[in-house]
């Protein structure tokens, strides 16, 4: 593996929703990010740092997944679904044409840990219907790695030292993969992903060496399949890994809508503002 073809990335604090403190690493002009547009971290033991949690708002053009270590996270939209995910639960929302939802996370014994990645969808499944599926904690496909380590593989299939495993969610519009990688002690695990995908790998608790780099919580390593080969866990150490097929098309993003044309962000807001969304 050749240590110059890994960049590193470091998510930034910010706020979304009702106020909502999350870390951020956004990759709506980052090539090498496609499929996936953005990774929000929520990660608190203060009730005040999410209570307003997040309000009705509207998506079109993007896949979310939203995916909980700790903690709950309950969901509305406006064609009548209800859910909550549980602690090791995820949930897949493909926007499509439009849904307008709402989000509100619930701590469990006083720690609220989770993501939520924004997935682009190709121009032709833009307008596609919207669609919900949840996925709670006994359904994510669970592997042990040695004595100390875990996988849970939530979307695609990936290969940890030449087993392949396959996650729940294939529906995705884009060719994914999703898996959580977890270990209490140090642990080498080699990877084999598809060769076309980009890879994208966020640390969020302990230390990961790849290729000679060291990454530390709260930053990712971005990488080519073909240049992934062993990730060196330290003790106590978990990251998501994200790889995908790059979908290769412009991109136009305002706010919860991307789009592929500043035209047809045009048509969405006053779609949106017309309430052609709530017709859907």
């Amino acid at each position: 593996m050749n240590r110059q073809n890994i960049q590193k990335l470091k998510a930034q604090p910010t706020s979304d929703g009702d106020g909502v403190k999350i870390a951020r690493i956004a990759g709506f002009d980052h090539p090498d990010f496609s499929p996936f547009l953005m990774i929000d971290e929520l990660k608190s033991d203060d009730r005040k740092d999410y209570v307003g949690g997040f309000p009705p708002h509207p998506h079109r053009g993007i896949e979310t997944l939203t995916y909980m270590l700790r903690g709950h996270f309950q969901h509305k939209d406006h064609m009548g679904n209800v859910g909550e995910l549980r602690t090791g639960g995820a949930q897949w929302m493909a926007a499509g044409r439009g849904v307008i939802h709402s989000e509100m996370p619930i701590m469990e014994n006083g720690q609220l840990h989770g993501f939520q990645i924004w997935i682009n969808q190709p121009a032709k499944h833009k307008m596609s219907p919207a669609r919900y599926k949840d996925f709670q904690p006994e359904t994510i496909t669970e592997v042990p790695i040695g004595k100390h380590g875990l996988v849970r593989v939530i979307a695609g299939e990936i290969a940890l030292d030449g087993t392949s495993i396959q996650g729940p969610l294939l529906e995705s519009s884009a060719d994914i993969s999703v898996a959580d990688i977890s270990s209490s002690q140090p642990l080498n695990v080699k990877v084999s992903l598809k060769p076309n995908y980009q890879v994208l790998i966020y640390v969020y608790k302990g230390n990961l060496e790849l290729a000679g780099t060291q990454f530390k919580a709260g930053e990712m390593a971005l990488c080519r399949a073909t240049d992934l080969e062993t990730l060196r866990l330290d003790h106590e150490t978990g990251l998501l890994l994200l790889s995908g097929a790059p979908i290769n098309e412009s991109i136009v993003h305002y706010g919860p809508f991307v789009m592929n044309s500043e035209q047809e962000i045009m048509q969405t807001i006053q779609d949106y503002n017309s309430g052609v969304f709530e017709t859907y």
